[in-house]
């Protein structure tokens, strides 16, 4: 049965343990974050003034507040891209810090995977001497955002495409950040690559509210969970609806999860960018909200199966 015809309520329920399968950390004085402390420009999501400060674990634990979180992934924060081990070395350092509570439990880390073959292996085994690393990710979509200066098209990017295959060498799974435009041809990229674990990040990114730009959003969903090896995470719905409510989100959540299942889908925060519009419980008493009525399983696969099974944690 098609879950929107099951859930049509808002039936109070008790959260299942919880993995944030994306949040961020940055210690502004430790890392340089060139987005945050650099060349500040015009940016994707508007004005980044409220999260230019540090965002260590101990501020991300005091926003889990009294959450079930058990564990949590970090995704890259846009280090300075010409030291991204610098970010992975830090990270690990801070997971093994006693009384941290071991977060981040696994680390998304940066590579640029344009290079020639034999830096990407360099980059990534260094990135692998660390034990939380589970993955990489480099952001695709930003050839198609002008704010950002048009970038390489990496999807189009023959050598780019080739190295994507040295994940799998090194055991690395791929965050795959794409806008619906460039649905297609993330999807040959993924059957090409039918060994690596792909997901997709912020739920496909949908940005346009219109219909047309819905249907572009659906269908990129429904072409990409056609692929086995494409997981889903729902997560950065602030950015693209600062003034969401569970009334405007449930129709995404149940989107991406009638094209992908719960087996392959995840919920995330994006904090501390998502802490720009929305506060932490708030987000997850949503995604709790929306999923109530549905099966025990399928919730636990959602808040925490999913992620502990791709980020192997």
């Amino acid at each position: 049965m098609n879950i929107r015809t099951r859930l049509t309520g808002s039936t109070p329920s008790t959260l299942p343990r919880i993995v944030d399968a994306h949040h961020h950390l940055w210690d502004l004085r430790a890392n340089y974050y060139p987005w945050l402390t650099g060349r500040i420009g015009p940016r994707m999501y508007g004005d980044y003034q409220a999260i230019r400060r540090d965002y260590q674990v101990r501020d991300f634990r005091a926003d889990i507040g009294i959450l079930p979180v058990c564990k949590s992934v970090h995704v890259q924060a846009e280090h300075d891209a010409g030291d991204p081990v610098r970010e992975t070395r830090w990270l690990q350092a801070v997971a093994e810090t006693p009384g941290g509570g071991g977060y981040p439990h696994a680390i998304v880390a940066y590579a640029d995977l344009s290079a020639p073959a034999a830096d990407v292996e360099a980059m990534l085994a260094a990135h692998g001497a660390f034990p939380n690393v589970r993955g990489i990710r480099q952001m695709v979509h930003q050839v198609l955002v002008p704010a950002m200066g048009h970038p390489t098209d990496y999807l189009a990017d023959e050598r780019w495409r080739t190295n994507l295959a040295l994940l799998v060498k090194y055991g690395l799974s791929f965050d795959l950040q794409i806008l619906p435009a460039q649905a297609a041809a993330a999807a040959e990229l993924a059957a090409q690559h039918p060994d690596l674990q792909f997901v997709l990040v912020h739920a496909g990114q949908p940005r346009d509210h219109s219909p047309a730009g819905r249907f572009a959003w659906k269908s990129c969903l429904q072409q990409l969970a056609l692929l086995p090896n494409v997981a889903i995470k729902l997560s950065g719905f602030g950015m693209f609806d600062p003034n969401w409510t569970v009334g405007t989100l449930r129709p995404l959540l149940l989107t991406a999860i009638d094209c992908f299942g719960s087996k392959r889908a995840m919920f995330g925060s994006n904090f501390p960018v998502d802490g720009m519009m929305r506060g932490y419980a708030a987000l997850w008493a949503a995604y709790d909200q929306i999923t109530a009525d549905l099966g025990e399983s399928e919730r636990e696969a959602l808040f925490h199966g999913t992620a502990e099974r791709i980020y192997r944690i």
